[in-house]
């Protein structure tokens, strides 16, 4: 036995060693070794160039970094990539048709001044599209509860659940 302090000290894997993931981003396969310390976020826009998810807090406040994983909002910031091997995450740009043009949502965001900076609205867009996957029709309420998650510093949110709520109609 060593009379060493160190001798019995829990060894933590290093995070930056490399580790596998494989994600469904947008339908397409991703595969890579990541550090292991990397969040989502950071894999999502440096890795696959998908800048739509915004980075805001990095701690999971604001929801800027909202995606869906495996069809449940998460703050993208507060993942870490490993967490969502196997998984498919959808991003901002999955709302968008292959032609390029503008979602159902993304075009009533437009329609109804949901926006004005734009930094915080992909994160609502990803909130809004869970929300009405999980209830086609939801109330004025339930919308407002659900945007309540996210943070947004210029439109004070009622343009943003009339946009959801326009969408239902």
């Amino acid at each position: 036995m060593s009379d060493s302090p160190d001798a019995y000290a829990y060894q933590a894997p290093d995070a930056a060693e490399p580790v596998p993931v494989k994600l469904t981003v947008n339908g397409a396969p991703y595969a890579a070794e990541v550090e292991a310390r990397r969040s989502l976020v950071d894999v999502l826009r440096r890795d696959l160039d998908l800048t739509g998810t915004r980075v805001g807090c990095e701690t999971g406040v604001c929801g800027s970094c909202t995606v869906l994983l495996d069809g449940e909002p998460v703050r993208a910031c507060a993942v870490l990539a490993v967490q969502a091997d196997g998984q498919q995450v959808e991003t901002v740009e999955s709302l968008a048709g292959d032609d390029g043009r503008l979602g159902p949502l993304q075009q009533s965001f437009k329609d109804h001044f949901a926006l004005q900076c734009g930094f915080c609205t992909p994160g609502f867009l990803m909130l809004g599209t869970a929300l009405l996957r999980d209830d086609p029709t939801p109330d004025r309420e339930r919308i407002r509860s659900c945007v309540a998650a996210n943070l947004c510093r210029c439109t004070g949110y009622r343009p943003i659940v009339d946009a959801i709520e326009a969408v239902t109609r």
